[in-house]
């Protein structure tokens, strides 16, 4: 499975988020629904769901927060990872206006993600990694993947 998906920075990602006053943090919750989207190879509605956001004033962000958890649980076991289920969390720090702890934690899962993926390859197999034999592009030679 390939991950099109580039890291983030937690820290400057939230550092944004209250510059902008709130406006990067639309942009943020976009690019981690469009990502968990692909993951799951579902069609991408990320524009949708932040259309929704901004008319419902925030209520549908409350679903949001459940929804993501559970777009990250499955995306979780896509990878062969062991899945974990979060929603429930999101959920609760969502309604008490936690957002930035919930995007925050999604982030990091998802660069943790990005970690795992480029240490086994984009195909499961070795590569991509530091290792033995391995050189700075794989065992392959060098690839243009997403994450260059």
């Amino acid at each position: 499975m390939e991950l099109y998906y580039y890291k983030r920075s937690v820290g400057v990602a939230i550092l944004l988020s209250f510059v902008t006053c709130g406006i990067y943090a639309f942009y943020w919750l976009y690019q981690l629904l469009s990502s968990h989207y692909k993951l799951n190879n579902l069609p991408n509605n990320a524009g949708m769901d932040i259309v929704l956001y901004i008319v419902t004033c925030g209520l549908y962000g409350i679903y949001l927060g459940y929804k993501i958890g559970k777009l990250e649980s499955t995306a979780h076991h896509a990878m062969g990872m062991a899945p974990r289920d979060d929603s429930i969390l999101y959920l609760i720090l969502t309604i008490f206006g936690l957002w930035v702890v919930v995007y925050a934690i999604v982030q990091s899962n998802l660069n943790t993600m990005v970690d795992q993926v480029q240490m086994r390859g984009p195909h499961g197999g070795p590569g991509y990694g530091p290792g033995p034999g391995h050189g700075p592009h794989g065992p392959q030679g060098p690839q243009q993947g997403p994450w260059n």
